[in-house]
């Protein structure tokens, strides 16, 4: 069992950053893949990022490609997003999500996760 819990969103205006993170209980977390995912009002829930078990791996959506930036520490069981250059099109809700994987794999399809948390409102004034 795993539970994650982010935190880190808030208000900023555009152009502006934040960083986001999400803490992952248990003792196994250095077995699971995680993801980073969002989901705006009256939109489905997309793909923002995703880093392997090793971190050696990453992989972003393309709106996000070059501003934002996905890590792992695997010391304090956390994952980071590192979101700059901020939009208004980024406002959404932000989810973390883990999965077991390889060593090597990265998911983006959010019925690969099996564990997300509750997620923490980001929004982008214009």
């Amino acid at each position: 069992q795993v539970q994650l819990v982010e935190s880190g969103g808030g208000l900023v205006q555009a152009g502006g950053s934040l960083r986001l993170s999400c803490a992952a209980s248990g003792r196994t977390f250095r077995s699971w893949a995680m993801g980073w995912f969002r989901q705006a009002p009256g939109k489905e829930r997309e793909f923002v990022a995703a880093i392997s078990r090793s971190g050696d791996n990453k992989d972003y959506a393309d709106s996000v490609k070059g501003r934002f930036t996905i890590s792992r520490d695997s010391a304090e069981n956390a994952v980071y997003l590192q979101m700059n250059s901020l939009k208004p099109e980024d406002t959404a809700v932000y989810y973390c999500a883990a999965v077991f994987g390889t060593i090597t794999a990265t998911f983006r399809g959010a019925t690969s996760y099996d564990y997300w948390g509750q997620g923490t409102q980001v929004t982008v004034s214009s």
